[in-house]
């Protein structure tokens, strides 16, 4: 998929101030300025998209480089969504860990309402009911 020709995609992570902008902007929950000065520099591999300079999309694979990654972080503006940018990032992130991941290795996503529909097709399948993904927020 070609983006429009205002918008931009380049490898790399945004600012910890930008990133923590478009998480908020996207609806999703709000990260400190600490822990995205500590946890950016760690990212394996990621993408970004500009609109005449301004940063509108991100995503972001981390993980251990070899058994396991994790796609995090996917996040457009809503006044940019519905224009592909969001199949633009899940393609990047996951064309990179199909090149660089050995055969075998585990790759997940959290998926946030109807965004599971989008991830799906890139072949994200529920692990429910023989795996149930688990988390808890540090406080």
């Amino acid at each position: 998929m070609m983006l429009d020709k205002e918008y931009d995609l380049v490898i790399g992570t945004p600012s910890a101030k930008e990133y923590r902008q478009l998480r908020v902007a996207a609806g999703l929950s709000p990260r400190s300025a600490d822990a995205a000065e500590a946890g950016l520099p760690n990212t394996i591999f990621g993408v970004v998209i500009h609109c005449r300079g301004r940063l509108v999309g991100m995503g972001r694979v981390v993980g251990d480089g070899g058994l396991s990654f994790q796609l995090v972080d996917i996040a457009v503006e809503p006044e940019h969504q519905r224009r592909g940018l969001g199949k633009t990032i899940v393609r990047s992130l996951v064309d990179y860990v199909r090149k660089s991941a050995s055969t075998g290795a585990h790759v997940s996503l959290l998926a946030d309402g109807d965004a599971k529909h989008l991830y799906e097709k890139f072949g994200f399948v529920p692990t429910a009911p023989a795996s149930v993904g688990m988390a808890f927020v540090v406080e």
